[in-house]
C-alpha cells in the first residue's frame, strides 16, 4: 500500500525534536547534513546545558522552528548525567523527543579516523582504540536508551545519508518503516537490531549438493526453507505477534525498528525467511518494509 493511500499523518502541531548523538566517527555529521538538507533546523556540538532551554524555546513557538534536530556529544559521564537530566527536564515539561544513535564497530571507526588522519578526542597519548574504548564505556549507556539506533558500519556517508532521508524526509517519519535484515551469526549479531529471530531450527540448505551454491534469493532454495515443518507457522505466529509491537510503537511516537533474522551464515535460510517475513509484514496497514541481506556474498 502507497503512503498516498490513506497512510499520510496530519503535521503534528508542535515541534519535532531529534536528539543526534552516538560514537564519534560513526557519521553524526552526514546525519547532520542530511537533515538539514530535508528541512530540519540543525544545531550541532549543542553544550547539553543547552538542551533543554532551547528544546523548550521551540516548543513554545513551534512555527519558528517546526523541526529541530540537536547533535549532542556526550564522551563523558558528566555530559550524560547533564544529557539526561536535560531530557528528564523536557519530558516532565511534556515536551516530545527522540534519540537517534549512531554506531559502527571500533575497526571501521579505527580506519575512518586513519583516513581522516585525525586522532580520537580521547586517545590523549595514546591509541585511537584507547579513546574509542573510554568513549564507548559511556556511549553503552546512551545506547540502552536511544528511540532509533543505527549502525553505520556497513554504510558509506552517501547510504547512511539515504537512510536518514527515508526516516525524516520533508513530513517527518509518517509511516511504520521496517527494516527485515538476514544475518549470518557467525559474522556476529547486527548491534542495531531491535528483534532477532534464530532460522537455524530449520534444514541448512547447505548440505543439499545442488542447493549450496545457491542463496535464499534463488527460488529452488526459498522453496526448500519455506516447506519445510515450522517455517510456515513459525512466519505466521511472528507476524502476529510483532503486531501489537508496532501498535506499541505508534503510541510511543517510535517510527523505526530493525528485525533481524540470523541462520548460520547468512546465506540460504535467514535470506529466504527474511524475504517472505517482509512480504507479510508489507501487507500490514501503515507500514513501509525494506528487507536487505547483511552478509550474502561474505562465504
Amino acid at each position: 500500500m502507497s503512503e498516498d493511500a490513506g497512510l499520510r499523518s496530519e503535521k503534528p502541531a508542535q515541534s519535532e525534536i531529534l536528539v543526534v548523538t552516538g560514537m564519534s566517527g560513526a557519521g553524526r555529521s552526514t546525519a547532520a547534513n542530511a537533515l538539514e538538507d530535508h528541512g530540519w533546523y540543525v544545531v550541532e556540538n549543542l553544550p547539553p546545558q543547552m538542551l533543554g532551554p532551547l528544546s523548550e524555546l521551540v516548543a513554545r513557538s513551534p512555527e519558528t522552528m517546526p523541526k529541530l534536530a540537536v547533535v549532542v556529544d556526550v564522551r563523558t559521564r558528566e555530559l550524560f548525567r547533564e544529557v539526561r537530566e536535560a531530557l528528564a527536564g523536557l519530558r516532565s515539561a511534556g515536551v516530545d523527543y527522540r534519540v537517534l544513535f549512531l554506531d559502527a564497530t571500533d575497526d571501521v571507526l579505527v580506519r575512518r579516523f586513519e583516513q581522516g588522519r585525525r586522532p580520537h578526542p580521547l586517545q590523549g597519548d595514546g591509541r585511537i582504540l584507547d579513546g574509542l574504548a573510554l568513549e564507548r564505556e559511556v556511549m553503552n549507556e546512551v545506547r540502552d536508551f536511544a528511540d532509533l539506533r543505527i549502525d553505520t558500519t556497513d554504510k558509506n556517508v552517501h547510504q547512511l545519508a539515504t537512510t536518514i532521508t527515508d526516516l525524516f524526509k520533508e513530513d517527518g517519519p509518517i509511516v511504520l518503516r521496517i527494516n527485515v535484515m538476514s544475518f549470518g551469526f557467525k559474522y556476529g549479531l547486527p548491534v542495531d537490531a531491535n528483534y532477532v529471530a534464530d532460522v537455524r531450527f530449520l534444514p541448512n540448505p547447505h548440505w543439499v549438493p545442488q542447493l549450496r551454491p545457491l542463496t535464499g534469493q534463488d527460488e529452488a532454495v526459498s522453496e526448500f526453507v519455506l516447506h519445510e515443518n515450522g517455517a510456515e507457522e513459525f512466519v505466521e505466529k511472528y507476524v502476529s505477534a510483532l503486531e501489537p509491537v508496532f501498535e506499541g510503537y505508534r503510541k510511543e511516537n517510535k517510527h523505526y525498528a530493525n528485525i533481524a533474522i540470523g541462520c548460520t551464515g547468512g546465506k540460504h535460510r535467514s535470506v529466504a525467511v527474511a524475504i517472505e517475513l517482509g512480504k507479510r509484514l508489507a501487507q500490514l496497514p501503515g507500514v513501509k518494509v525494506a528487507v536487505h541481506h547483511r552478509d550474502l556474498g561474505r562465504e
